[in-house]
C-alpha cells in the first residue's frame, strides 16, 4: 500500500488569513472571537462570533469571479492556492488527470441563499441573479478550486456537518491508495455568517450567550462551558502518494494513516450519551490503521465548548486509549477559532500537520475551571514543546457523524 503523505497546506481563518500567521496565533492563544460585524446583529440573542478579518478574495480570484460566487467559495479557492504554492507543486506540469479535489463543506452557499429569498420575496423573481444555483450547490467549493487549479482528476464534495473537514482527508486517503490520483487538495470550508444561521443556532441552544465577553467565551473542556462560538474559514492540505512526493523531492509535513467513520444513530443534534459512536471511530481508526491504543501521543479534539459534546467527547477518548488517554495531551483549537463547522476538521488536521513536524502543541485557551466529568490533559493556557509521532483528529457532527483520522510524524524521506 503506497503511503499517503501531507506536502502543503493553506489556511483562511479567523485568526489569520495564511498558515504561518494562523499557527503562530494558535501557539500565542490568540482568540479570534469578537462581535459580528456582517450583518445587523444587534437584535439577535448570540451577537459574537469568529469571523475571518482582512480577507481580500481579489488576491486569489479576478474580480468579475469574485462578484459571481459566495464567500465560502472564495475562502476554499485561497486556501487551495496557498496549500499548492507551499507544496511547491507546478500544476501547469502535472498530469491534471492525476490531480484531485476534495474540499468539503456543511451549509455551502447559505449566506447565498438567504440572500436570495430575501431578494425574490421583496423584489421579484426578475431580480434573482443566473449564479445563484452555482452559488449555493454544495459541491462549488471544490468545482471552483478544480476549475482555477485545472485539477481534472476526482472532484468531490462530501457533506458530513461538522465532520466534513475531516471527512476530505479519510475519503482523499483513500482515492489515492486506490491508485486514482497521485495528488488530492483536500479540506473544508463554510461561511455562515448570516442571520438566519445565528437565530436557528441560537434557537436551538449549543451556542455560548457570552455576548458580553467574546474572547472568553469558548471555554472547551471548562466545567462552566456553555457552548461554542461560530467561526468561518476554509483550509486545505495537499494529500500525496509516496511515490509522488519522493520524484519531486517534496518536503513532507506528515503522513495520514487512514480514518474511519461511524453513526451514533442516535439524534439528529445530539450526541449519544455513552459515546458509543465516537468511542467505536476511534477503536475503528486505530485498528484499521494498525496503530496501538499507547502510541496516540496527540489529539486534536473536536472540543466545541458545549456541555454534552465535551463530556461525550473525554468519555469516548478514554474508552477508546484505556488508561493511557491520561497521558495524551488534547487540545481544542474551537477555543480560539470557533467552530468552523465544515472546515473544522480541516483547520485541526492543519495543527495536527504542524505539531508532528514542529515538535509543538497550541494551548486550550479560557480553561479555567476543572470539569469531574472532563478530567484529561487539554493543554491548558499554556502552549507545549513535546514530541508527538502518532496524532489522533477527531471531528463529530450533527446527526450523530463521527470521523477520526490518524496522523503520523514523518522524519524524512
Amino acid at each position: 500500500m503506497t503511503r499517503v503523505l501531507v506536502t502543503g497546506l493553506g489556511a483562511i481563518t479567523p485568526i489569520g488569513n495564511d498558515v504561518p500567521t494562523y499557527w503562530n496565533n494558535l501557539l500565542a492563544g490568540v482568540s479570534g472571537a469578537g462581535y459580528i460585524t456582517a450583518v445587523e446583529a444587534s437584535d439577535l440573542p448570540v451577537r459574537i462570533a469568529c469571523e475571518v478579518k482582512g480577507f481580500d478574495a481579489q488576491q486569489y480570484l479576478d474580480h468579475k469571479t469574485v462578484r459571481r460566487t459566495a464567500r465560502a467559495i472564495h475562502m476554499a479557492v485561497a486556501a487551495a492556492k496557498q496549500a499548492v504554492s507551499d507544496a511547491g507543486l507546478d500544476l501547469n506540469r502535472e498530469d491534471g488527470e492525476r490531480v484531485g479535489v476534495n474540499m468539503n463543506t456543511g451549509g455551502g452557499g447559505i449566506i447565498e441563499m438567504e440572500d436570495g429569498c430575501y431578494t425574490v420575496y421583496n423584489r421579484g423573481p426578475r431580480s434573482i441573479g443566473p449564479f445563484l444555483v452555482p452559488n449555493i450547490m454544495s459541491n462549488a467549493v471544490s468545482c471552483m478550486i478544480s476549475i482555477e487549479l485545472g485539477a481534472r482528476g476526482p472532484v468531490m464534495t462530501s457533506t458530513a456537518a461538522c465532520a466534513s473537514g475531516n471527512y476530505a482527508l479519510v475519503e482523499a486517503y483513500h482515492v489515492i491508495q486506490r491508485g486514482e490520483a497521485d495528488v488530492i487538495i483536500a479540506g473544508g470550508a463554510e461561511s455562515a455568517m448570516s442571520r438566519l444561521v445565528m437565530s436557528a443556532f441560537a434557537k436551538m441552544g449549543p451556542l455560548s450567550t457570552r455576548n458580553d465577553d467574546p474572547q472568553h467565551a469558548c471555554r472547551p473542556f471548562d466545567k462552566e462551558r456553555d457552548g461554542f462560538v461560530v467561526g468561518e474559514g476554509a483550509a486545505a492540505l495537499i494529500l500525496e502518494s509516496e511515490e509522488h512526493a519522493r520524484a519531486r523531492g517534496a518536503r513532507v509535513y506528515a503522513e495520514v494513516l487512514g480514518g474511519r467513520v461511524t453513526a451514533d444513530a442516535f439524534h439528529i443534534t445530539a450526541p449519544e450519551p455513552s459515546g458509543d459512536g465516537a468511542t467505536r471511530a476511534i477503536q475503528f481508526a486505530l485498528q484499521s490503521t494498525g496503530v496501538r491504543p499507547e502510541q496516540i501521543d496527540l489529539i486534536y479534539a473536536h472540543g466545541t465548548g458545549t456541555i454534552l459534546n465535551d463530556a461525550v467527547e473525554t468519555q469516548a477518548i478514554k474508552r477508546a486509549l484505556g488508561e493511557h488517554a491520561y497521558s495524551v495531551p488534547v487540545t481544542a483549537t474551537k477555543s480560539m477559532i470557533g467552530h468552523t463547522m465544515g472546515a473544522a476538521g480541516a483547520m485541526s488536521a492543519v495543527g495536527a500537520a504542524l505539531s508532528l513536524s514542529l515538535d509543538v502543541i497550541p494551548p486550550t485557551i479560557n480553561y479555567r475551571v476543572p470539569d469531574p466529568e472532563c478530567d484529561l490533559d487539554y493543554v491548558p493556557n499554556q502552549v507545549r514543546y513535546q514530541r508527538s509521532n502518532y496524532a489522533l483528529v477527531n471531528a463529530f457532527g450533527f446527526g450523530g457523524m463521527n470521523v477520526v483520522a490518524v496522523m503520523k510524524r514523518v522524519n524524512g524521506l
